[in-house]
């Protein structure tokens, strides 16, 4: 981590995981009973919660999308460069929540998770997950928040798809 912190970073972030013992039923049949997702946010959410944007990730991406996790860390999140501060997704005026999607490696309920019907991690037996899932999955999280409606839903490659379900499945809980 740069020392001083550049005045446009959103700092030392802490992620969260959120546990959800509501199952989720699977575009592909199968049913997690219970399962956590790992997020992290920067700035306020707004009194009537309307300032929400989420930020998806690509493949290969997860929740550490800005700023720093210690003061030991050499570099910052994925999308450092487009939020914090004075930069374009400016947390100044948003509260940016971003995630490790529903079987991710990074924390999320995934592959790596134990199975709670053999205590065993899940490994190839877990589910197939798909971009429907994914978004099903970001729109409890939103409940879960307090977000009716994204202000905007904002991502690359795979997590532009996402942004492109979302307007699909959910057109009326995202404004951009």
């Amino acid at each position: 981590m740069p020392d001083p912190l550049p005045t446009d970073s959103v700092g030392i972030v802490t992620p969260q995981t959120l546990h959800f013992d509501t199952p989720i039923t699977l575009a592909c049949g199968q049913t997690l009973e219970s399962y956590d997702l790992v997020i992290e946010t920067y700035g306020k959410l707004n009194a009537d919660a309307t300032n929400a944007v989420l930020i998806c990730h690509a493949l290969s991406g997860h929740h550490h999308a800005a700023g720093y996790h210690s003061k030991e860390d050499r570099k910052p999140g994925w999308w450092d460069s487009c939020i914090g501060p004075g930069k374009p997704i400016d947390t100044n005026r948003f509260f940016v929540v971003s995630l490790n999607n529903l079987g991710g490696c990074h924390g999320s309920t995934g592959p790596g998770s134990v199975n709670p019907k053999t205590g065993q991690p899940y490994g190839p037996d877990f589910p197939v997950i798909t971009v429907r899932d994914w978004v099903h999955s970001q729109a409890l999280l939103a409940d879960r928040l307090g977000i009716e409606c994204w202000a905007a839903v904002v991502g690359g490659s795979l997590g532009g798809m996402q942004a492109l379900q979302w307007s699909l499945d959910y057109p009326d809980r995202l404004r951009h």
